[in-house]
């Protein structure tokens, strides 16, 4: 076992951040997200374990209901759903939130 201090820990692997990922995803029972939905989960998350930003501790408390593109004057855009316990959260960093899923 290696020792990287109290702060520091190493990567999760792939199926690890998917797993994570997927805790950010909030849906009726025996629903599975789509793709879109696991990417925006996937998105999230790394802005939440990402060290210079933000807004993660905000995005640690956030998740979705679902996501879905639309088709808008010859742009796609996503819409993304969050649960109503989670809004208040969401409209308080909305802002730097829709930059940094810009971003990704």
């Amino acid at each position: 076992s290696s020792h990287l201090g109290p702060f520091l820990s190493p990567c999760p692997p792939p199926a690890a951040t998917m797993i994570n990922a997927r805790k950010k995803i909030l849906k009726e029972k025996g629903a599975a997200p789509t793709a879109l939905e696991e990417e925006v989960a996937k998105a999230l998350f790394d802005i939440e374990v990402a060290p210079s930003s933000d807004i993660k501790a905000d995005v640690r408390d956030i998740c979705i209901s679902s996501a879905q593109e639309v088709e808008a004057k010859n742009r796609s855009a996503i819409v993304i759903h969050f649960p109503y316990r989670v809004w208040k959260t969401v409209r308080k960093i909305h802002g730097r939130l829709i930059r940094e899923l810009e971003k990704k």
